[in-house]
């Protein structure tokens, strides 16, 4: 299936229309971007529509205030905009200021049960990780807002990992059932599968922004080899792309050779019986050649705030038009 959207994309890109985005709780990394960012920048290049949310209002499913959000909301379109994408094309918006993309969750949350939402299994992971005693009904709900997010602009195609899928599921059985019961209105969306290697963090953990593991896009040259350099290896001074037996020492040569555009093999074979001191700087070097320009750019828009809200402004209004037409037919079909 996925190599037939694939060849379906690649053979008509402008009948395609994303809907992608990410919680503003702090900078962008390298995670982010060999997982994500890259490929948004690939499809939007290809033809395919691009609209990206930043999604303030989910920073609140698993704390209680959103700190600093002006700034993380300004920085995560930097980062957008630092890897590549396209403004004039792409929409970037934010939830709170689309009114009518959120009043989609009142009826959506009519076409979902309590059982089906608790059975998620997606929100069950979720929840464990934020680890607190109680959590909130908008991380029980969270679903049903991405479903919001999705179909308010009739996206097609959703690009998610595939710890995502049951997500993807309830949007698309939402989107069903909506036309089911009242008239086709919603496409039901595609998963498009990344097929992106993941990156653990420095600590050999799932790379996260909120663990303190991960090299930000807007990391400095000396904040990179300093957390490079403090990365779990092994003891075997062989190094060997070998995922399964050492997965520490082979992330930082997948990172190495995701930098240089190679092979993982041919990296590991280079540095040989260099032991983890050549590995470490191999990876330094790499990171920070591949982000100079990322930096470079990414320190231009950062300076300039005023373009950063003019962007977001535009995003915001051309985000409302769409859902203001999508919430009129909604309103329409249901008779309301």
């Amino acid at each position: 299936m996925q190599t037939a959207l694939a060849d379906r994309i690649a053979a008509e890109p402008g009948s395609f229309r994303i809907l992608t985005g990410d919680r503003p709780t702090g900078p962008l990394h390298l995670g982010h971007y060999f997982g994500t960012l890259a490929n948004r920048v690939r499809l939007q290049r290809a033809g395919v529509e691009l609209l990206v949310l930043v999604a303030d209002y989910q920073v609140l499913t698993d704390r209680d205030v959103a700190d600093r959000l002006p700034e993380h909301v300004e920085g995560l379109v930097a980062d957008h905009l630092a890897a590549g994408i396209d403004p004039s094309t792409a929409t970037i918006f934010r939830h709170s200021a689309v009114p009518a993309l959120n009043q989609l969750m009142l009826p959506f949350l009519s076409l979902v049960s309590v059982g089906e939402l608790q059975r998620n299994p997606t929100v069950k992971d979720e929840i464990a990780a934020a680890r607190r005693a109680s959590v909130s009904g908008l991380m029980f709900t969270y679903p049903v807002h991405q479903a919001a997010d999705i179909l308010f602009c009739k996206a097609n195609l959703v690009p998610v990992g595939r710890d995502q899928l049951p997500h993807q599921e309830i949007t698309r059985t939402i989107a069903r059932r909506f036309n089911e019961r009242y008239g086709p209105v919603f496409p039901v969306p595609d998963a498009l599968l990344s097929a992106a290697p993941s990156l653990l963090g420095t600590d050999g953990r799932k790379m996260s922004k909120s663990r303190g593991n991960a090299i930000a896009l807007s990391a400095g040259p000396d904040e990179t080899a300093r957390l490079i350099r403090r990365a779990v290896t092994d003891g075997d001074r062989h190094i060997a792309y070998a995922p399964d037996t050492r997965p520490e020492v082979s992330n930082l040569v997948l990172l190495a050779a995701l930098c240089q555009g190679r092979e993982p093999d041919e990296v590991a074979a280079e540095i040989g019986d260099g032991g983890a001191a050549a590995l470490k700087k191999v990876v330094t070097d790499s990171v920070n050649e591949f982000l100079r320009p990322i930096r470079a750019r990414r320190a231009e828009l950062a300076a300039d705030r005023a373009y950063l809200r003019s962007v977001l402004a535009e995003g915001n209004e051309r985000a409302n038009a769409v859902a203001e037409r999508t919430l009129d037919e909604v309103r329409a079909a249901m008779a309301m």
